[in-house]
């Protein structure tokens, strides 16, 4: 777990500092530089891309990752690399065709409810191709175990520059329509920006050259096209149909709760940049012991690190809301709500991982896409009577059901099991917290009891969980913190 904790902690730093700027823009400048409706455009464009762009990567930068370490020269690895970046080719070009002699239908029947969408739908695709192919490229750095400029440029590189196009709306530079346009060209930027770092990390082969084992990597990509659009249909699927069933300025209010309570999930995105390869190294290795060693760290780590960033939010959520515009406050339920999914989530440490590179894939898949097919459901239902709050309690119970299914394959199939009795443990430390500080506030400022009421959870909650030894790696870094502040 040495280079997983080393990259993790670097990549949690970053993630958390572009999620800072992140924060600044979705709780301050979007709210007051756009207007309601032209922040909910933006949700629901970003939103849609992101459930397309697993088709539009053709599912190879999970392949990638899956069949690097089966080439063991250097020439066969790029090889490899050439085939995998001309196979997205055969979903990208069916697409933007489509997408070009059927644009008026399409982006008549997605603006049915908000007509304001319809000039902004041919944006979608380009940003889902920019993702896929940024994906593609960030997985050629991962298998080469380095995984931090791209997860640098992701976090905060893709946020800055929309926050300079923020600060263009705000200072008339650009108009709102404009924005909505750059921030395509943000994307696009990011993506050629990896390709450099790969390039340069280590050079990439653009000659076409079908491998061996070319049946096995079809087989594979296809099925992780479908288990991608699932998890990220499951994702995001409730911010695309609020714009068929609601004003598209209610987006925004359920974007910024949304962003609030994802904050949990920084912990495990920052983790699996790395826990990814190393899981497929060991299972084609079969070291099933180190495999079921480090699925019970990292759902354990996992579990501690969210469930303080979770009572952290829940305990400050009034405050928090106090201050963003009026508008934006009935936020609340939908960050409780959501929050929870992503905590449940969190403490199956690794398991996407382990799914992804076993046999039994394809069987996980079947169930998400019944799933899927049950999260559109349940969103046709909910968000016409509930609106935003309607969309996220379909949101928990379709990732809910989800990730048990999931979790029950790893168990019954695989016999790796990542719960201890020091999970419970985790649980009642994070219920104590919370019932401990969430009933009262000081009588200060907002921003000020935030900060005052975060340091007092986090010195009971980590005090605890380090008295506990309940994570040796948590303990670990704990303690080198104390030895470098007491060694100055």
């Amino acid at each position: 777990m040495g280079i997983v904790i080393n990259q993790s902690i670097k990549n949690t730093v970053i993630t958390y500092i572009g999620f800072a700027i992140g924060a600044v823009n979705s709780l301050y400048m979007y709210p007051h530089f756009l207007e309601e409706e032209f922040y909910g455009i933006t949700t629901y464009i970003l939103s849609s891309a992101n459930v397309l762009f697993p088709l539009m990567a053709f599912g190879v930068h999970n392949t990638l990752i899956k069949f690097f370490s089966e080439y063991k020269t250097e020439n066969e690895k790029k090889q490899f690399l050439g085939f995998v970046l001309a196979l997205p080719l055969l979903i990208i070009i069916p697409v933007f065709a489509i997408s070009i002699l059927g644009y008026d239908s399409i982006a008549s029947f997605l603006s049915r409810k908000n007509h304001v969408v319809y000039d902004y739908v041919w944006q979608i695709p380009i940003i889902a191709l920019c993702m896929g192919y940024f994906e593609i490229f960030y997985a050629w750095v991962k298998v080469h175990m380095q995984s931090v400029y791209g997860n640098f440029l992701k976090e905060i590189g893709l946020r800055i520059l929309i926050s300079i196009f923020l600060l263009g709306v705000y200072f008339q530079v650009i108009t709102v329509e404009q924005f909505i346009t750059a921030t395509m060209f943000a994307y696009l930027i990011s993506m050629l920006l990896m390709l450099f770092y790969a390039n340069k990390v280590q050079p990439i082969s653009f000659r076409f050259k079908i491998p061996n084992n070319a049946k096995a990597i079809l087989v594979y990509s296809s099925f992780i096209i479908l288990s991608g659009s699932v998890a990220n249909m499951l994702l995001d699927i409730d911010k695309t149909m609020l714009n068929q069933y609601i004003e598209i300025k209610n987006l925004s209010y359920y974007s910024v709760a949304i962003f609030i309570a994802t904050v949990i999930a920084v912990p495990s995105r920052s983790m699996h940049q790395i826990t990814y390869p190393i899981t497929a190294k060991l299972m084609i290795e079969n070291k099933y012991d180190e495999l079921n060693d480090l699925y019970k760290k990292s759902s354990i780590t996992l579990q501690i690190i969210g469930g303080l960033i979770y009572v952290g939010i829940i305990v400050n959520i009034n405050q928090l809301y106090l201050l963003l515009p009026d508008n934006y406050r009935g936020g609340i339920f939908v960050v409780f709500v959501i929050g929870l999914s992503k905590y449940f989530d969190l403490i199956l440490g690794n398991n996407n991982s382990i799914i992804f590179n076993s046999k039994y894939y394809r069987a996980v898949l079947f169930l998400g896409l019944l799933l899927g097919f049950f999260a559109v459901t349940l969103n046709m239902i909910f968000i016409p009577k509930y609106g935003i709050d309607g969309a996220a309690i379909a949101t928990l119970i379709s990732i809910t059901l989800y990730s048990i299914a999931k979790l029950l394959f790893v168990v019954l199939k695989m016999k790796l099991y990542p719960f201890t009795v020091k999970n419970i443990y985790a649980l009642l430390i994070g219920l104590l917290c919370f019932f401990g500080f969430y009933y009262w506030e000081f009588p200060f400022h907002p921003i000020l009891n935030i900060m005052l009421k975060s340091a007092l959870v986090a010195i009971v909650y980590v005090g605890i969980v380090y008295k506990a030894r309940l994570s040796g790696d948590i303990n670990g870094v704990i303690e080198k913190v104390f030895k470098k502040l007491y060694s100055n």
